[in-house]
């Protein structure tokens, strides 16, 4: 037969080892249960008593009510938006047609470059005469303000428009 060796036959550092782990295993095993996971699906939480029921209940019909009122607000903005988006539309579909008329051609004079530069365009087809005659100033030397400024056109425009080029 096998014979165990004694706690009192081991050396003492052995000892406190033996007894610190018995200790930690029993300490586990009592432990054990508190450090599962719960299961959130297992028992529904329990109101206290129907006192708590009714304020949660009040809570909730006051968030609906506050939610409700503000899917109001949002709506009358979103339609006072969309009127002022329409009035605006208008107002360019006006402004387009009034430019598109005969009698809102206005005649300025021309420098001598775009008078030049309008005359050579004629004989020869171009995909856009105003993207044209900008490459043609730009290649004269002028600079985009100057550019600009004779044809009566935003400087981002030209500076746009030379940035573009191929």
């Amino acid at each position: 037969m096998m014979r165990l060796p004694l706690l009192l036959d081991l050396d003492p550092a052995t000892k406190w080892f033996v007894i610190v782990l018995a200790i930690i295993t029993m300490l586990y095993a009592a432990m054990r249960p508190l450090f599962r996971k719960k299961d959130p699906l297992g028992k529904p939480a329990a109101f206290g008593s129907l006192a708590q029921q009714r304020s949660v209940d009040r809570q909730m019909q006051n968030v609906l009510v506050e939610l409700s009122e503000m899917a109001r607000q949002i709506t009358a903005q979103l339609d006072t938006r969309a009127a002022k988006l329409d009035a605006l539309i208008r107002e360019a579909d006006q402004r387009i047609a009034a430019m598109k008329s005969p009698a809102a051609e206005t005649t300025q004079p021309a420098s001598p470059a775009v008078q030049q530069f309008m005359a050579e365009s004629m004989d020869q087809p171009m995909i856009d005469a105003r993207h044209a005659l900008v490459y043609a100033l730009a290649d004269q030397g002028r600079s985009c303000k100057d550019i600009a400024q004779e044809l009566n056109r935003p400087s981002g425009e030209i500076e746009l428009i030379l940035a573009l080029r191929r």
